[in-house]
């Protein structure tokens, strides 16, 4: 998948997975749908008034081309997992070597040089201590929801998912926001810009 940015869409996942504005607020139903271009969508929102939060989740969908699912429709598609993230430039090999001996289950390296440490959930706090205790202090770390398989989008796709996934992660009460979408360089720069 050459001219992707794992790390830029890392990043911006990131920022969307730690928001949770509202103490006295319950967590909804997430929201389960398809974007431009045939990627897959799951919402996850904490809110005191899930009516309001379900038209607002399902007005951002219809306005950006995109359609909600049913309960599950791909919620399948997506892994829990504990993920690490360390920039380009990160010294791959030994990451690796203290990654695996903390007990994580994979690292992945991105064509950008950054790379990324998965742990089973249950194990991400050792594996972090660790990492964190060895000098691998990561950029970003949480549990998060992984998609299983990616799909690249370019053009006018990737710039619709793009306005769709910043819509969606702009609503007040949405706490996390995550697809299976890897997108250009390109389209995250001229969307940057706009």
């Amino acid at each position: 998948m050459m001219g992707h940015s794992n790390w830029a869409n890392l990043q911006r996942r990131a920022r969307a997975a730690t928001r949770c504005r509202h103490a006295a607020a319950q967590p909804c139903d997430g929201h389960e749908g398809y974007g431009p271009g045939g990627g897959v969508l799951m919402v996850e929102c904490v809110t005191a008034d899930p009516k309001r939060m379900d038209t607002e989740v399902r007005r951002s969908f219809h306005k950006h081309g995109g359609q909600l699912g049913a309960d599950g429709s791909v919620s399948y598609l997506f892994n829990t997992v504990g993920l690490l993230t360390y920039p380009p430039g990160t010294d791959e090999e030994q990451l690796m070597q203290a990654a695996l001996e903390a007990g994580a289950e994979d690292v992945v390296p991105n064509v950008d040089t950054s790379v990324e440490v998965l742990a089973d959930p249950f194990e991400f706090a050792t594996v972090l201590a660790m990492l964190t205790h060895q000098g691998f202090a990561p950029a970003t770390a949480q549990v998060t929801r992984r998609a299983a398989t990616s799909l690249a989008l370019s053009g006018e796709d990737a710039e619709a998912m793009m306005q769709l996934l910043e819509a969606l992660e702009g609503l007040e009460d949405v706490r996390g926001v995550y697809s299976n979408v890897e997108i250009s360089d390109e389209v995250l720069s001229r969307c940057a810009v706009n």
